[in-house]
């Protein structure tokens, strides 16, 4: 009788701390979370500036009372409190939290800072732009929680044993019971295996009771889900934001990887670069007329052509920031915009929107925007009046990172393909200069989301790498959609994956913790499963005719308690995740290169 109390005393001690340790262990898989809410201070300075913006006071608040456009000073060695822009000072801030990046960024004027990154060097005067719930910080901790909350389809396949488990593991107990009390009783064993405190009951019921301990479905539970919130928050410490489990697993079997071309293998910081008018028509006018619409439209190009309008309106001592209005404003995803400026019509884009407007281009027109695009150049064509009277040259470098970055992929046996809204010469001479061969240009954006079924429909499974509204809706249609984080909100909101740095490395970065993940899921899924195989039988006594070795049920309560915890354990495992050393000389060769260029 004794036995009997020492064993249920001992099962249950070891079965609640089996509990404790899975509880402490699966704590620190979601210590990413609470460590990015540490990251926002718990005060802020706040300014009061007079009508001629000098300060006049300055006190103490909770950040949590920061509204929208208050000015706050961030003084060397502090947390920026918020999102904002800076309107005084100049500084290098240390972003490496927020995006992974690991030098610190230089801050002047204009620039744009994040909640809870680390002021280094000059004091700063922000003004508030987002804050609270709309700040990236926030925005951040609530992706990663619904990342590390959602189910990877992966899991569906524990799902399925667990069904059948518990009443597999049941039967299995009473059969191991009734098995040996029966042959305790028929005297099919010798009487000298019982133990001189039991008799036949007692040694079948421990049999039984050990099968019934030992077998472990929540070893089972946890091999999914442990892994997915750890490398979901490993993967946020890096810049890489994946939502979910589904996110995850999809991008670790991708064959073939569409990139868009503007703002993702080029910088996204194009710059007017010529101009070439074919009818007598003042530099000035040309360009109030082109800003005129573009400044209604988010495209880099866009915005470039505003930039440069800006700066020669600066040039002649008029007021750059007043153009006339648009009338009956129409951006045409993919080829340009189309407005009434002045009572006349305008339009400006790509030769495809030129030619299906009717509009007839001349062989001068066509020559020019042959050698443009022989340079790597984008050709701007304008239209007044149903006329062609200028073009416009745009140029984007490649990022410095692209090249190394599509072999990497191809290493990876990774198929990469450039699809742009931009015309044939520029699209094949990035092409070149990054070391794509497939190249699909003048695409409109439906265009990309039917390539990316088009390659599916071939069985592969297809990742999108983009930035602007135009590639959302093949972010959507792809298995995963990657969104560099410097792009359109509606884009990051329609991506799977989010690359907070915007640096092509870190779709490398996304493939290689995915592939990392999901062979520690694996592992995890082998080691549970195995133990179950191997322990079971053990604990139903197969070894006992033999060897005499038996599982106690406080024994078999230990070897349950401890499978739970080493998967939990394994998963941890990948809080100690490295990029690939090949990413690391890449960037140490880009960085030589650019020191040798300057």
């Amino acid at each position: 009788g004794t036995d009997f109390f020492e064993t249920s005393a001992m099962l249950i001690s070891f079965i609640l701390l089996g509990k404790f340790l899975e509880v402490l262990a699966k704590g620190k898989t979601s210590e990413a979370i609470a460590k990015l809410m540490e990251l926002a201070p718990n005060s802020a300075t706040l300014l009061t500036l007079d009508d001629e913006g000098n300060v006049v006071c300055e006190r103490e608040i909770s950040t949590q009372l920061i509204q929208r456009n208050d000015i706050i000073k961030v003084v060397p060695g502090s947390k920026v409190p918020t999102d904002g822009a800076v309107v005084w000072g100049q500084s290098h801030v240390n972003e490496s939290m927020i995006t992974g990046e690991a030098r610190p960024i230089s801050k002047r004027l204009g620039d744009k800072v994040i909640g809870g990154t680390m002021n280094e060097s000059g004091v700063l005067h922000v003004r508030a732009t987002h804050v609270g719930s709309e700040t990236a910080l926030a925005q951040i901790v609530r992706l990663v929680e619904a990342a590390q909350m959602a189910k990877a389809p992966v899991q569906k396949f524990a799902d399925r044993i667990s069904r059948y488990f518990v009443p597999f593991v049941v039967a299995a107990a009473i059969i191991t019971w009734v098995a040996w009390f029966i042959a305790g009783k028929t005297g099919s064993y010798p009487k000298s295996w019982i133990p001189s405190s039991m008799d036949e009951f007692e040694l079948a019921l421990q049999f039984g009771i050990s099968v019934l301990v030992i077998a472990c479905p929540c070893a089972l539970g946890l091999a999914t889900p442990t892994a997915v919130m750890v490398a979901t928050g490993k993967g946020a410490s890096q810049g890489v934001l994946i939502k979910g489990g589904h996110a995850l697993e999809s991008a670790h079997k991708v064959q073939c990887i569409v990139f868009d071309k503007t703002g993702t293998l080029t910088v996204g910081k194009p710059l007017v670069v010529g101009t070439k008018l074919f009818k007598n028509m003042a530099l000035q006018i040309f360009y109030d007329m082109v800003a005129a619409a573009e400044v209604n439209s988010e495209h880099p190009l866009a915005k470039a052509i505003v930039e440069y309008a800006k700066s020669l309106r600066e040039d002649a001592g008029l007021d750059s920031g007043r153009f006339s209005e648009a009338k009956k404003f129409e951006a045409i995803p993919g080829q340009g915009v189309y407005a009434i400026i002045e009572g006349k019509e305008l339009l400006v884009g790509n030769r495809c929107l030129i030619i299906e407007s009717g509009i007839i281009v001349s062989e001068d027109v066509v020559e020019h925007l042959q050698e443009t695009e022989e340079l790597a150049r984008t050709g701007i064509l304008v239209a007044i009046q149903k006329e062609v009277v200028g073009v416009i040259s745009i140029s984007d470098p490649v990022k410095p990172e692209a090249s190394a970055v599509i072999s990497i992929l191809r290493s990876f046996g990774v198929k990469s393909i450039m699809v742009t809204g931009d015309n044939w010469g520029t699209a094949n001479a990035v092409a070149r200069e990054v070391g794509i061969k497939d190249v699909i240009a003048e695409t409109r954006p439906s265009g990309k989301a039917e390539k990316v079924e088009e390659l599916q429909n071939t069985g592969m499974i297809v990742g999108m790498v983009g930035d602007g509204i135009n590639d959302s809706p093949a972010l959507v249609a792809a298995d995963v959609g990657l969104a560099i984080g410097a792009g359109t909100d509606i884009a990051i909101e329609a991506a799977d994956i989010v690359l907070m740095r915007n640096n092509l490395e870190d779709v490398v970065t996304a493939i290689h913790l995915s592939k990392k993940t999901f062979f520690r899921i694996k592992l995890n899924y082998l080691w549970a499963l195995g133990y179950n195989v191997l322990g079971i039988p053990i604990a139903a006594g197969v070894l006992f005719p033999p060897t005499h070795f038996r599982l106690p049920p406080w024994v078999a309560g230990a070897a349950m308690a401890a499978s739970s915890v080493s998967v939990v354990c394994s998963s941890l495992l990948l809080k100690y995740y490295k990029r690939p050393s090949i990413l690391e000389s890449s960037q140490a060769d880009t960085q030589s290169a650019s020191s040798i260029q300057l």
